[in-house]
């Protein structure tokens, strides 16, 4: 399929802008005017102003000579590309790949998409059409080169829409300004009465090279095509994405599901066909009035279950605000990942913590409370308890080592130990019974000592000589004794942790 490449030329861009947000301007003589060394320079006119004679680069103060009824607005640096990254986002719903081309223009690759509004004339008809709608006054080339394609926008009388294989014949009676050149070698060419690209392209590459510099010469075959040159969108594309256009404007939460039902077989098929699995994806909706919005899931665990992602975009139905209706539904995966073989876990008994079953629950709970509600830790290697365990992120962190299982551990863990008034008979003899936050508890039951000695190449310390107890109530508790015992000192005993 050969490319087909699309330029977009705003020729009033700032103009426009400023008339759509204040209608009582259209038809009006403005411009918008900048400071250069203590002097105000025009920027940009309206079209109406150009008539005048009015143009960019003439101080305001000769506009306003030529015009005394010339309205003047201030200019701020970075509109301009800010405006083109608004239209481009918006141009998304025609192709994903689209380059700025500063300071008036678009760069849009639209290979294998015009088919979708009925061919090429179909395709610019309806685009420029709802452009023009909006408010922007903006000429179109298509052909199968970039540069050909901006010199057709801009140059052009007629012919916008250049034959596939035809863009040579088209730049033939182009001006060498189609060419994107600098002003002093159009002026040079000029002089040399060289008025179109029909009266230098046959000659010799080095005899142009020579004359007019290497940035003609490249400029000339990236129009013709013998020279390659690249897009560099905008937004780098998803691998894995699918849009769906609707063939009404939607506004109904029962349609909505319809759409992102539609969109998750299809792209669940591919992952699965390639043995992969949604980690993150994007939802995205195009509303008639110009407008868009996205919503977001993640996973636990690489999946291609259509019902269960599904499930988590439905919890966030409620943000969507379709207003007047939606037009086109784009759902891109940005994270992959390889699925793991369902066959393996048939065997495997009851579903373990990493099993699909328990990723699909703390999905569906993320999706409810959001990401800060839900914690995961993972082992640390660490003997020392308050670093046996590190928070991790449960969309993210793989489990790289393995729980200590040979010991037991309490079911809650404090976070820093806590001091307790103990008696115990010495020097390896748990606790006969303790006082806990004024609550006295007697011990009927122990298991211990388990000796932790302290991790010395991180801190100086003391050991620790740890007991599990059980009260009179069947209260289970994880007690210590920090360092050796001592006759003549009172010995210091904490409370660590609680038993289920």
């Amino acid at each position: 399929m050969p490319k087909r490449f699309l330029s977009l030329w705003f020729r009033y861009l700032l103009t426009d802008w400023k008339t759509i947000r204040q209608p009582d301007l259209k038809g009006k003589a403005f411009v918008f005017a900048e400071p250069d060394h203590s002097r105000l320079l025009v920027t940009a006119a309206t079209a109406v102003a150009q008539q005048f004679g009015i143009e960019e680069g003439m101080t305001v103060a000769d506009a306003k000579v030529i015009s005394p009824d010339l309205v003047v607005f201030d200019g701020k640096k970075g509109r301009a590309v800010k405006l083109l990254t608004g239209l481009a986002e918006w141009c998304l719903r025609y192709t994903p790949l689209i380059a700025l081309d500063p300071p008036d223009g678009l760069l849009l690759d639209v290979t294998g998409c015009t088919h979708l509004k009925g061919g090429e004339r179909e395709f610019l008809k309806d685009m420029i059409g709802r452009l023009k709608e909006i408010g922007y006054d903006v000429r179109p080339g298509l052909a199968d080169t970039i540069g050909s394609a901006w010199g057709v926008a801009r140059c052009a009388k007629n012919g916008l829409i250049v034959p596939v294989g035809g863009h040579r014949n088209a730049l033939m009676p182009l001006p060498p300004s189609a060419l994107r050149l600098p002003t002093d070698l159009l002026i040079k060419l000029r002089n040399l009465g060289l008025y179109t690209i029909s009266g230098f392209v046959h000659m010799p590459q080095a005899v142009l090279r020579r004359r007019f510099q290497k940035e003609l010469v490249l400029r000339l075959l990236q129009a013709l095509g013998q020279e390659e040159e690249f897009l560099i969108p905008l937004k780098e594309p998803v691998p894995y994405s699918e849009r769906l256009e609707c063939l009404e404007p939607i506004t109904t939460r029962e349609a909505i599901g319809i759409a992102v039902s539609n969109l998750l077989e299809r792209l669940c098929k591919r992952l699965y066909a390639e043995g992969r699995g949604l980690r993150q994806s994007e939802l995205i909706w195009f509303r008639i009035d110009g407008k868009k919005g996205q919503i977001a899931i993640g996973t636990s665990h690489a999946s291609n279950r259509t019902e269960h992602l599904f499930k988590l975009f439905s919890l966030q139905f409620d943000q969507i605000e379709p207003g007047l209706g939606i037009e086109l539904f784009v759902m891109e995966a940005s994270q992959t990942e390889a699925a793991s073989d369902k066959q393996g876990g048939l065997w495997a008994g009851k579903p373990g913590p990493d099993s699909e079953e328990i990723a699909e629950l703390v999905d569906r709970i993320v999706g409810r409370i959001g990401s800060q509600g839900v914690r995961r830790y993972l082992p640390s290697e660490h003997y020392w308890p308050e670093r046996a365990a590190a928070p991790g992120d449960q969309r993210k962190d793989d489990l790289a080592g393995a729980w200590w299982s040979d010991r037991p551990r309490p079911i809650q863990l404090l976070d820093q130990p806590e001091l307790i008034q103990a008696m115990a008979l010495t020097p390896d003899y748990p606790p006969k019974m303790f006082n806990y936050k004024g609550e006295r508890h007697v011990i009927v039951a122990a298991d211990g000592p388990e000796r932790i000695e302290r991790e010395w190449w991180l801190e100086p310390g003391e050991h620790r000589d740890y007991y599990i107890v059980e009260d009179e109530e069947g209260g289970r508790y994880w007690l210590f004794r920090s360092g050796h015992y001592d006759s003549g000192q009172s010995q210091l005993w904490y409370l660590h942790g609680f038993f289920a």
